[in-house]
């Protein structure tokens, strides 16, 4: 058990009568406890705790709270949901975030940088194909995430967004959302296969 959690823990015990506590060490050990609890105040009052849980209809893991002070004492504090807001918590908290939001940057500049290379990109998908064009088949992600791979580019097929399968020949501009925030064009030739092509000449 924590300090903090400790001292709540004693702060709720019921008060002891003077003589008990004369006669028993840990009855002032636990006075001195209770009456030196000290939880930070927040901006509008209340007692500001650092989530160690995620609290529903109050905050994420690592969330710096303000909570009534019967709330903090009673509930979060000795479940274990949350700890004192120290300054030291808050620069460990402060400390990671700064490093997941750089970790996030660097991932969506990756991902911005695939997209760039898929913009002056295009593949080219051979189908077997009808004299007017239509395919006795059809061209969809799984084909095009192939085709990407052969040049040495990782698009999965749940990334590609298509409004439906390609059944013609021609030229499509197909979207690949590889992130909700990250998103872009890939340019999609269909043309019939090469075998086709040899015997209509």
């Amino acid at each position: 058990m924590s300090e903090a959690a400790a001292a709540v823990s004693e702060a709720q015990a019921p008060e002891s009568s003077t003589a008990t506590a004369a006669s028993n060490p840990r009855s002032k050990r636990r006075s001195r406890q209770k009456s030196g609890l000290q939880l930070p105040r927040g901006p509008r009052g209340g007692v500001e705790l650092l989530l160690i849980q995620n609290v529903e209809h109050l905050g994420k893991q690592g969330e710096v709270v303000e909570v009534k002070r019967g709330f903090a004492i009673n509930y979060l504090l000795p479940q274990g949901l949350a700890t004192i807001a120290t300054d030291h918590h808050k620069r460990m908290v402060e400390k990671h975030r700064a490093k997941l939001e750089e970790i996030a940057r660097q991932r969506m500049a990756s991902l911005r940088a695939v997209l760039g290379e898929l913009a002056r990109t295009s593949v080219t998908i051979e189908a077997n194909a009808n004299d007017e064009g239509h395919l006795y088949g059809s061209v969809g992600p799984t084909e095009i995430s192939r085709s990407l791979k052969q040049q040495d580019l990782t698009v999965s097929p749940d990334q590609i967004i298509l409004q439906g399968p390609l059944k013609e020949v021609g030229l499509y501009t197909v979207k690949v959302r590889l992130a909700a925030d990250a998103e872009g064009d890939l340019k999609v030739w269909v043309v019939p296969s090469s075998s086709e092509a040899a015997s209509t000449t």
